[in-house]
């Protein structure tokens, strides 16, 4: 039973890991991650971790299952970026400070059969009032290049969070025990 990736990401490597799982193939999707006009958190969270599975299970072996997921960070009905400069992190820690946000998860599973299974999962999580040196610290860390919302929970911003109620594998990338539920549902073996 082939199971295939889509995505780039490490972290859901990683997270995969915890399952016990080491995918077959690793193939990132090629897409255009630009939100639509008017476009909510959530909805594309979900459009976007449909549209990688899609995309990578087109050039997959028969029989194969494609995972994809896609994380968001949203402050209200704003999705944030994946921070890719130092002004656009620290716009987004100074957003989110002292304040409680959401983090979508979606996740998005195409069976040996063709059947595409989602799962979304929201957490909200919250940061204490960040000082400026502490967000002088964070960035000078390099831990916010290429997140959402310019953090990482699972490095040195843990502990900047005051609160998480959610799933933390999901606000790292990837919702372990909905990934697994979905896994065992088209059949893949499971310990």
């Amino acid at each position: 039973m082939r199971l295939i990736l889509a995505s780039q990401s490490p972290r859901r490597l990683e997270l995969l890991g915890r399952l016990g799982i080491t995918p077959d193939t690793v193939i990132p999707a090629d897409l255009d991650e630009t939100p639509r006009a008017g476009e909510l958190p959530a909805p594309y969270a979900r459009r976007i971790a449909a549209a990688k599975a899609a995309a990578v299970a087109q050039e997959a072996a028969p029989g194969a299952r494609t995972l994809a997921a896609d994380t968001v960070v949203a402050a209200g009905r704003r999705i944030l970026p994946k921070a890719e400069s130092e002004a656009q992190a620290r716009a987004c820690l100074e957003l989110l400070s002292g304040r409680r946000h959401r983090v979508h998860c979606a996740i998005c599973l195409i069976d040996a059969d063709g059947k595409a299974r989602h799962r979304l999962v929201t957490s909200i999580v919250a940061f204490k009032r960040l000082a400026r040196e502490e967000i002088d610290a964070y960035l000078a860390s390099g831990e916010w290049r290429g997140k959402a919302g310019g953090y990482a929970i699972q490095g040195r911003a843990e502990a900047l969070i005051r609160s998480l109620s959610g799933s933390y594998s999901g606000v790292m990338g990837l919702a372990l025990h909905e990934t697994r539920t979905l896994l065992r549902a088209a059949g893949y073996p499971l310990g």
